[in-house]
């Protein structure tokens, strides 16, 4: 499956389940709200976020992808220091933020040498999306989406997401042919049902309840279980550098989102 185009088949696919979901909730998806030009926006972001992810894994590994994407709630906490109140960067996470870059470093030293496929190329694209998914969360916690429903954000990112990753896959001139593999469809399913609807409903409706800077407490562990992953599934070859840079960045983004202060009351 084109890798772009996987991208925008979950999110069609997430997008249907999203209405459903809030169909059998009572929750409403069309209002008077103020949401309709920050929720394009939100969509856009998240669109390119991840154009820019499926399109780099064409050029660099997926533990790689991982390790340099979660850089984001690093990009995360210094935009929410500047652009919304109450949201601030104490000592302890700035220097979080300044062994995440150095981690960065490490892993961006380590493309220059990897043997027989260089992946700066598809490095850069994954520090672009984690701009991106960073711009995102800034966006929501900061303009009237913050008082939306969780399943409401989510339908303006999949929905907006879906259109313009298919324009993205025709623009990059990949193929839609599809081998119907039973690995394919359960990749696809996966993605579209645990990810796309599942995962995000559950991170946005976070999202409006409580410090965004603060509530990948538990992500840094996450490039780690992505670097796992990628060499146990994938037979990914991971250096000692690489895995050095691993860790800093894990390390980086612990510190960030460590000593975090009581979560908001609720939004009602």
């Amino acid at each position: 499956v084109p890798l772009v185009m996987q991208a925008s088949i979950r999110s069609a696919v997430a997008t249907a389940l999203v209405v459903a979901w809030a169909r059998s909730r009572g929750i409403a998806l069309v209002a008077r709200d103020g949401t309709l030009a920050p929720g394009l926006a939100a969509g856009l972001l998240f669109g390119a976020e991840f154009a820019f992810i499926y399109a780099g894994l064409g050029h660099t590994t997926a533990a790689r992808m991982v390790v340099l994407l979660y850089l984001a709630p690093c990009f995360t906490a210094l935009g929410l220091a500047w652009l919304v109140p109450g949201e601030h960067l104490a000592a302890r996470q700035w220097v979080g933020i300044g062994i995440a870059f150095a981690g960065t470093a490490f892993a961006f030293a380590d493309g220059f040498s990897a043997p027989g496929r260089p992946t700066l190329s598809g490095d850069a694209m994954a520090i672009v999306a984690a701009v991106l998914w960073a711009a995102t969360t800034v966006l929501i916690r900061a303009s009237p989406l913050a008082r939306a429903s969780a399943t409401k954000v989510l339908a303006y990112q999949l929905a907006v997401s879906a259109a313009m990753l298919a324009a993205v896959s025709l623009l990059l001139g990949e193929s839609w042919a599809i081998a119907p593999t039973p690995v394919a469809w359960a990749s696809l399913a996966f993605q579209a049902v645990v990810v796309a609807f599942a995962s995000y409903l559950a991170w946005f409706w976070l999202l409006t309840r409580y410090l965004a800077s603060r509530l990948s407490v538990f992500s840094f562990a996450t490039p780690l279980f992505g670097v796992a992953f990628a060499h146990l599934v994938l037979g990914e070859t991971i250096s000692a550098r690489f895995a050095a840079a691993a860790l800093l960045v894990a390390a980086g983004v612990a510190l960030v989102n460590a000593g975090a202060p009581a979560p908001r009351a609720a939004v009602a």
